[in-house]
């Protein structure tokens, strides 16, 4: 069981925590709680809990016009598989400040 670095945000946390987490399906799934859903951007993949939003989960944060509900998972991307997170925690929390959050 590969392990892979990633920032974890649960709603009540402003950016989250950086931790290496288990890189299994059903390892994210326990994380956010059920279903995966996952938004891509260039350089990092948000996964959220796909039914979030019919569970009326927590708010989490903004990315653009959506909100995200629920613990989210940020990690890399290689190809077709989740990779280690290669941005700056640092970078993440302008990006967190930027959206609004």
């Amino acid at each position: 069981m590969r392990k892979i670095r990633a920032i974890v945000k649960r709603p009540d946390e402003k950016y989250g925590h950086v931790t290496n987490i288990s890189n299994t399906l059903e390892n994210l799934q326990r994380t956010v709680g059920g279903y995966i859903e996952t938004v891509t951007f260039d350089d990092f993949t948000i996964i959220c809990n796909e039914e979030g939003k019919l569970r009326k989960l927590e708010p989490n944060m903004f990315v653009g016009m959506d909100m995200l509900v629920g613990t989210i998972i940020v990690v890399g991307t290689n190809k077709d598989e989740f990779s280690d997170l290669k941005i700056d925690f640092n970078i993440w929390k302008r990006l967190v400040d930027k959206w609004g959050n």
